[in-house]
C-alpha cells in the first residue's frame, strides 16, 4: 500500500539517479559551474521533489500534473547529458542511459496507472 512519495519506486529511484548525476557532474569545468552543471543538477533533482510534491496533492489529477513535469525533467536531463558529453565533460554511460530509460517507463506506467 502507498502511503507516502517515499513508497514508490519511482521515487526512489530518481532519488538515487540524483546522487549518480552529481558524482558524474562534479568534475565539470569551473567556467560550467554556474550553467551547464547548474542546469543538470537542477533537472535531476526536480525530478524526486515533483513527484513527492504531487503525491502530497490532493487527487489524481494534480498526481499526474506532477508526474508529468517529472517526465519533462527527465527528458532536459537526458538532453543535458547528452550535450556535456559532446562537449566532453563527461562520458554518458550506458549505465545513465539505463536508468533515465527505466524512471521514464516507470514515470510513463504510473501515470498511466492513475489516469
Amino acid at each position: 500500500m502507498i502511503t507516502t512519495h517515499k513508497d514508490l519506486r519511482v521515487w526512489k529511484s530518481s532519488k538515487e539517479l540524483v546522487s549518480i548525476v552529481y558524482m558524474h557532474t562534479k568534475d565539470f569545468p569551473q567556467h560550467e559551474q554556474y550553467a551547464l552543471q547548474s542546469q543538470i543538477r537542477r533537472s535531476v533533482i526536480s525530478i524526486p521533489s515533483n513527484i513527492a510534491e504531487g503525491s502530497a496533492r490532493k487527487g489524481n489529477k494534480e498526481l499526474c500534473r506532477f508526474l508529468y513535469i517529472s517526465l519533462g525533467s527527465l527528458a532536459e536531463l537526458d538532453t543535458q547529458l547528452e550535450i556535456a558529453a559532446d562537449l566532453g565533460y563527461a562520458e554518458y554511460s550506458e549505465h545513465l542511459t539505463s536508468r533515465i530509460t527505466s524512471i521514464r517507463r516507470m514515470l510513463i506506467n504510473l501515470i498511466k496507472a492513475v489516469q
